[in-house]
C-alpha cells in the first residue's frame, strides 16, 4: 500500500451496520501502514471513531414493503446525494454494510466508478430470494460473509466472498456482570428480570409492544411479579416510552447501551425480535423467545418467498427449534406467555442454554476477531489497487 492517504467510503443504515463499522474502522486504523479517511452514512458509534456521514443514518431505518412506501422520496433523494458525494470524494473503496436496498441502489449507479466495492454482511440468499446474487455479481466486487456456509452461494457465479465471521462473538455479551446490575438497580438476587427487546425499527415497535405487553399483564394475573427492562437504540429511543406507557408493570428503558450485557447476564428470560440481539442473549445464556410480526400486506408476500424453515439463526444452523419463535399467527399474547411461564423454569432454562451452545460452536466461538479478519481483507485490497 502506498504511503499517501486513502479514503473509505463506508455506508451503515441500521444500528447493527453502525456497530459493525465501528470496529471495522478501528481495526484498520489500528493496521493500516497509512492514514485513512473515513465518511459516508453512519451512525454514533462510527462517528466517534471518526467517520463523517453525510446525514443521520436513523433515515434509513425502515422495514418491509408498507414501511418503505411513505419514506420512498426521501430515501431516493439520499441515494443520489449519497452517490454524488462518492462521485465528489471519489474514495479508494466503497463499503456498504447490510441495508441492502439502499446499498445496492447507491452501489448500481457507480458500477463505472473506480472504487473497489465491497458488500460486508452477505445477503441471505440461501434463505430468500437466491437470485439476489445476480444483482450483487453486478454491483460488487467482493462480499464478505458472517456465515461459514454462505461464500458457495456467491463464488458459483463468479463474485469473490470471503467468511470473516459473526461479528456478535466480539461484542462482550458474554461478558456482562448481573450480580453488579441488580446492585444498581436495587433488585434482589431472587427477583425475576425480564430483558424486552422489540426491535430498533419503528415498525417493530409499533407491533410488538402491544403483544408484548399484554404478555406481562398475562402473567401478572398468574401470579408473578418482575421486573422490566427494554435496552433500546436511537432510532427507536424516542418514540419507545410512547408503545410501553400502556404496560401493566414499570419500565425501565436503558439508553446507555454499556448497560445491555450487564442486563442480559441479570436477566432470567428474555422476549426479543429476530435479529442480531438473539445471537447476544444466546451468547450471555439468557433463554429466549423470539417474536416477531411483519405488516399484514408484507406477510403473504415474505411467506412466498423465504426458503427456510427458521428465522433465528440458532435454529438454522441446528436445523431445528431449541429457541421457541413465534411468528405472525403464533405471535399472540397467550402463547408467548405460556413460553415464558416455561422458560422461568430453571430445568427448562439450563435446557435451552445447553442446546443452543452447539451453534454457537459453529458460529467461531474462540476464534479470531471477525472485524480484525474483515480489516486485513479490505486492507490487502487496498495494497493490490
Amino acid at each position: 500500500m502506498s504511503a499517501h492517504c486513502k479514503k473509505i467510503f463506508l455506508i451503515a443504515g441500521e444500528p447493527s451496520g453502525d456497530h459493525i463499522g465501528a470496529r471495522l474502522i478501528e481495526k484498520i486504523r489500528d493496521q493500516a501502514p497509512c492514514k485513512v479517511q473515513f465518511f459516508g452514512v453512519g451512525g454514533p458509534e462510527m462517528e466517534a471513531k471518526g467517520h463523517l456521514s453525510i446525514f443521520p443514518m436513523k433515515e434509513l431505518s425502515v422495514m418491509g414493503i408498507v414501511e418503505v412506501l411513505p419514506h420512498l422520496p426521501r430515501i431516493l433523494s439520499r441515494v443520489r446525494q449519497t452517490v454524488n458525494s462518492v462521485i465528489s470524494e471519489d474514495p479508494d473503496i466503497l463499503i456498504t454494510i447490510d441495508s441492502p436496498g439502499f446499498s445496492n441502489q447507491v452501489v448500481a449507479r457507480l458500477r463505472d466508478h473506480r472504487a473497489i466495492k465491497v458488500h460486508y454482511v452477505a445477503p441471505t440468499v440461501w434463505a430468500w430470494r437466491p437470485w439476489r446474487v445476480h444483482k450483487y455479481k453486478k454491483n460488487y466486487d467482493m462480499v464478505l460473509a458472517l456465515l461459514p456456509f454462505e461464500p458457495p452461494f456467491f463464488e458459483k457465479v463468479g463474485l469473490p466472498c470471503h467468511y470473516v465471521g459473526h461479528p456478535v462473538l466480539e461484542y462482550g455479551a458474554d461478558k456482562g456482570n448481573g450480580p453488579l446490575f441488580r446492585e444498581r438497580h436495587a433488585i434482589s438476587a431472587k427477583a425475576v428480570v425480564l430483558c424486552i427487546l422489540p426491535g430498533s425499527r419503528r415498525g417493530e415497535v409499533r407491533r410488538l409492544a402491544p403483544i408484548f405487553g399484554t404478555v406481562l399483564n398475562i402473567l401478572l394475573k398468574r401470579g408473578y411479579s418482575f421486573h422490566i427492562f427494554i435496552p433500546t437504540v436511537e432510532t427507536v429511543a424516542k418514540t419507545l416510552p410512547d408503545y410501553v406507557r400502556d404496560w401493566p408493570v414499570t419500565v425501565t428503558i436503558l439508553s446507555d447501551s454499556k448497560e445491555k450485557y450487564d442486563l442480559m447476564a441479570a436477566s432470567n428470560a428474555a422476549i426479543a425480535a429476530s435479529g442480531t440481539v438473539s445471537l447476544e442473549l444466546a451468547l450471555a445464556k439468557v433463554p429466549t423467545i423470539i417474536a416477531y410480526k411483519v405488516a399484514s400486506v408484507t406477510a403473504p408476500i415474505l411467506g412466498l418467498l423465504l426458503k427456510v424453515k427458521f428465522v433465528n439463526l440458532i435454529n438454522i444452523i441446528l436445523n431445528k427449534e431449541v429457541v421457541p419463535e413465534r411468528l405472525q399467527h403464533l405471535c399472540k399474547p397467550a402463547i408467548i406467555a405460556d413460553d415464558l411461564e416455561r422458560l422461568l423454569d430453571d430445568n427448562e432454562k439450563e435446557k435451552q442454554i445447553r442446546r443452543v451452545f452447539p451453534a454457537l460452536k459453529k458460529l467461531g466461538v474462540g476464534g479470531d476477531p471477525p472485524s480484525s479478519r474483515a480489516a486485513q481483507i479490505i486492507l490487502k485490497l487496498l495494497a493490490e489497487n
